[in-house]
């Protein structure tokens, strides 16, 4: 798929100049007045705007003229808009953040025609204005309920997922993620993507095959969206993706060397590896629709496959944490900055622990141990901010803990999957954490003073361990909380 650079906002506003042009950081200036007569402005104002009906009322009826002048051309052919043409488009395009003007185009009918000319128009750029200007409309409570509301309009813009045109694809998104996550017509437009079957292959060919960071950030918020509102739908994409039909084997028969057949969870590990150094947030979006896959029995099932996605993702989530994330020349609050991407990561790895049986795949020192000793320098890092310097600060930082659940999230998780692989370790593999560097007498007070009382079968493991691996170190575990030698 070409890579085009788009704006990152997240919002639905986009540059109403082309591509060589300034970006427009504020609503254009109204369009000049035709009558040239203070009333008639008054009049001919849409609400409490400056901005003219008249002017509208000229540029809808020239944007019906260029789809009608195009229609007449080649049929094959990809047509331009021109530049002049092209201004005064973005100009609606902007102008239709505005609440009272989104609210005139609602009366002025101007999602039916706006849907007439996507469906025959032939130029990409035109398509993604008229998308865009859907998408600004969209953004207020009563003009997505009606724009909503049109059925067809519905149909075409889920269609409008397989298109070939990066931007419009990213206004598409946006469209959609806006009309999703309005509780009052969210179950209008998921009723849609259940019955358009087309949604869950268009969106997985996005994730792996565009390059387009911003394309890929948008089009995992509407997945992860979609996932969180409506756990069947997600239970039908990764059973479609996992079980294929009568049909799908057939294709696989005459193409055995071509593209594999794509499925959800693959390829939503695919776009988090192109984020991966790209956009932060825009990872983040992926490892919790991820997460939201390990929450039903269908997904877990489809990453316990042997060397299937499960295996690589355990990979790739493995170097995230321990290369990219909370590092030992880290200062500890960096724990504040990643605790989305860590939370989400840990939690699906420790489920893939737990299926997959990773204590018996993964126990060489070069895959496990790395993440034992990530998840002990969270647990250190998180002892030291919590500590804090001072009275004052200290106090400001239990109360900022209290309402964080995130980072509460992220110390529950860490301590559960760290007793869970304490559990499981040889003599020779705590040896190896010690001479590593990774269970030092901080992280492991740091850890053993996390996991108590809750996991002491965990705590009296590893001092067992400890107490032939290193023994000093096991009395100073010992001496600062009272753990039995006897093994577990």
């Amino acid at each position: 798929m070409e890579d085009h650079s788009v704006d990152d906002d997240n919002s639905s506003i986009r540059s109403s100049s082309p591509a060589n042009s300034p970006v427009m950081d504020r609503n254009p200036s109204p369009p000049p007045d035709r009558e040239g007569e203070q009333g008639g402005e008054e009049v001919d104002a849409i609400g409490e705007t400056v901005y003219s009906k008249h002017w509208l009322f000229s540029t809808f009826t020239r944007l019906i003229q260029i789809v009608s002048e195009q229609n007449m051309g080649d049929s094959d052919a990809q047509m331009q808009l021109p530049e002049e043409d092209e201004d005064e488009l973005c100009k609606i395009w902007d102008m239709a953040m505005d609440k009272d003007v989104a609210g005139f185009l609602q009366e002025f009918k101007a999602a039916d025609i706006l849907l007439g000319v996507i469906t025959k128009s032939r130029c990409p750029r035109l398509t993604e204005i008229c998308v865009g200007i859907l998408g600004n409309i969209a953004c207020f409570p009563d003009t997505c309920l009606t724009l909503s509301q049109n059925n067809d309009l519905g149909v075409v813009l889920l269609l409008l997922l397989g298109d070939t045109d990066p931007p419009t694809l990213l206004e598409t998104s946006r469209l959609l993620l806006t009309c999703v996550s309005q509780s009052d017509v969210s179950s209008l437009w998921l009723e849609r993507v259940r019955q358009q079957t087309s949604v869950c292959s268009s969106l997985c060919f996005i994730m792996c095959s565009s390059t387009n960071m911003d394309l890929l950030v948008k089009v995992g918020e509407l997945v992860d969206k979609l996932f969180d509102l409506d756990e069947e739908l997600m239970k039908t994409w990764v059973t479609a993706g996992s079980q294929p039909s009568d049909e799908d084997e057939e294709e696989e028969e005459e193409e055995e060397e071509g593209e594999r057949r794509l499925d959800v969870a693959s390829s939503l590990l695919e776009a988090a590896k192109q984020l991966r150094s790209e956009s932060p947030e825009g990872l983040e979006v992926y490892l919790h629709a991820l997460q939201l896959l390990t929450t039903i029995h269908h997904g877990i099932q489809t990453l316990a496959v042997a060397g299937g996605t499960g295996q690589a993702l355990w990979t790739f989530l493995c170097e995230v944490v321990c290369e990219d994330l909370c590092q030992p020349d880290d200062p500890p609050f960096v724990l504040q900055e990643q605790k989305g991407l860590l939370v989400h990561a840990l939690a699906v790895l420790s489920v893939l622990y737990a299926c997959q049986n990773q204590e018996a795949e993964h126990s060489e020192a070069d895959t496990l141990l790395p993440l034992v000793g990530s998840m002990l320098r969270v647990l250190q890092y998180h002892r030291e901010v919590s500590s804090g310097h001072g009275q004052k600060e200290k106090k400001e930082e239990e109360e900022e803990e209290k309402v964080d659940e995130q980072l509460q999230a992220l110390i529950q998780t860490t301590v559960e999957f760290l007793s869970d692989i304490i559990t499981h370790l040889t003599k020779d593999a705590v040896c190896e954490l010690v001479t590593r560097g990774y269970l030092t007498e901080k992280t492991c007070l740091s850890a053993v003073g996390s996991m108590l009382p809750q996991f002491s079968p965990a705590v009296q493991h590893l001092v067992f361990m400890l107490s032939e691996a290193d023994p000093q170190l096991a009395d100073t575990v010992r001496k600062e909380f009272p753990v039995s030698l006897s093994p577990s």
